[in-house]
């Protein structure tokens, strides 16, 4: 998405300031870096994103609000992300993040069949509970450190595109 249309999108000091549900949480809430969009709050807002998207417990957005305000990394961004699992991603991901889990530990698969229910977690996830952690938490800081990566080095490729651009339109 061009810079452009996420400035447009984004949300104006003045416009944070006059949302009175904000102000119950302080000053802090209104740091720029959680509402400015740049290549560094950028990045590392998918970076936190992604990696909470893929951690298995409720209060998600809790953990992604905490972490963007302490790196000062896009607040907006980075929750919107955790939505990457929602009900039709999510039996894929944590089906994958067992199996990858399981493979490195070294322990025999067990047909679990995923289900997302109070039953399920009290019969089959008291058995499965270590390579299901350790699958979803690599599959975090892949997807996390990947999202970075990428962010960064498209923004500064877009950059350095449009720099050239505009030299050569100078030299015309």
């Amino acid at each position: 998405m061009p810079k452009k249309t996420l400035k447009r999108l984004a949300m104006t000091p003045q416009r944070l300031r006059e949302m009175k549900g904000l102000s119950v949480f302080g000053e802090w809430i209104y740091e720029p870096n959680l509402w400015h969009i740049n290549r560094l709050c950028a990045a590392k807002a998918f970076a936190i994103g992604l990696f909470c998207a893929m951690l298995p417990i409720p209060g998600q957005i809790f953990i992604a609000a905490f972490l963007s305000v302490k790196w000062r990394a896009n607040l907006p961004l980075s929750i919107a992300l955790i939505f990457v699992t929602n009900p039709v991603t999510l039996p894929v991901i944590y089906f994958s993040a067992y199996k990858l889990g399981a493979l490195i530990l070294g322990t025999e698969m067990q047909d679990v069949g995923f289900q997302i229910s109070i039953d399920w977690v009290t019969r089959t996830l008291v058995d499965i509970w270590r390579p299901f952690l350790l699958g979803c938490f690599i599959i975090g800081v892949a997807m996390g450190a990947t999202g970075y990566f990428i962010i960064d080095v498209t923004w500064r490729w877009r950059v350095i595109r449009q720099w050239r651009k505009r030299n050569q339109a100078r030299r015309r």
